[in-house]
């Protein structure tokens, strides 16, 4: 019985005047079954691309990181980076235009990154802090103490110090910069840079310009 079903629903996709005698209904009454179901199936995957095509535009504004090469290569605007310290975002933008947008992780309690306006000092791609780092044992390699500021923790003997790692590295108000950093927990937790995800930073240090416009604010 279903084989004889399923044969008789490739028959109607195949001719869309089906007769609904040969369903079991009133003779000469025609239905277009196979016609139907094709145009049902049409417009459902239409109206489904649609729905992902309006949902494109919020989700890439929705604050997620996200960042429009595209738009970024194309739109002829100066470029300048906002830091929302309540948000913990970053947006860089080309003129009016937004491009780009990052999570960030800004200055902890004691620490906490200065609100203001600044511009690019300098750009430097592999940068390592010249404050907080580690000491090293020189015959080993191996981390003698972690977490140190040079300016509080004296350097024991045998060891020489490793700066952390800073690359892509934004420098915009004395030593306080962007940079990437695979600690990004969303809320202040930083010695005062702003730290971004890797993917972030590169983008933003791509795009970045030396004296272009820094704003920090809450």
């Amino acid at each position: 019985m279903q084989n004889r079903v399923e044969l008789r629903c490739r028959e109607a996709a195949r001719n869309p005047s089906i007769t609904t005698a040969d369903y079991g209904g009133g003779a000469g009454q025609r239905v277009d079954v196979g016609a139907e179901a094709y145009w049902l199936s049409c417009i459902k995957g239409l109206l489904l691309l649609l729905c992902l095509l309006l949902a494109l535009p919020a989700a890439a504004n929705s604050g997620a990181n996200w960042f429009d090469d595209a738009a970024a290569a194309s739109s002829s605007g100066s470029p300048s980076i906002r830091i929302n310290l309540s948000e913990q975002k970053a947006y860089f933008y080309k003129g009016s235009r937004l491009v780009g947008v990052s999570f960030i992780s800004s200055g902890k309690r004691g620490f906490s990154t200065s609100p203001g306006k600044f511009r690019v000092l300098a750009k430097r791609p592999n940068h390592r802090s010249s404050i907080y780092g580690s000491y090293v044992d020189r015959s080993t390699g191996r981390v003698v103490k972690a977490d140190v500021d040079t300016r509080r923790h004296r350097r024991p003997a045998g060891t020489y110090y490793r700066g952390a790692k800073m690359n892509y590295y934004i420098r915009f108000n004395g030593g306080v910069g962007l940079h990437a950093s695979g600690h990004v927990p969303r809320y202040p937790a930083s010695h005062g840079c702003v730290r971004m995800p890797p993917h972030m930073a590169r983008k933003f240090f791509q795009y970045a310009r030396v004296g272009m416009p820094v704003s920090v604010s809450y």
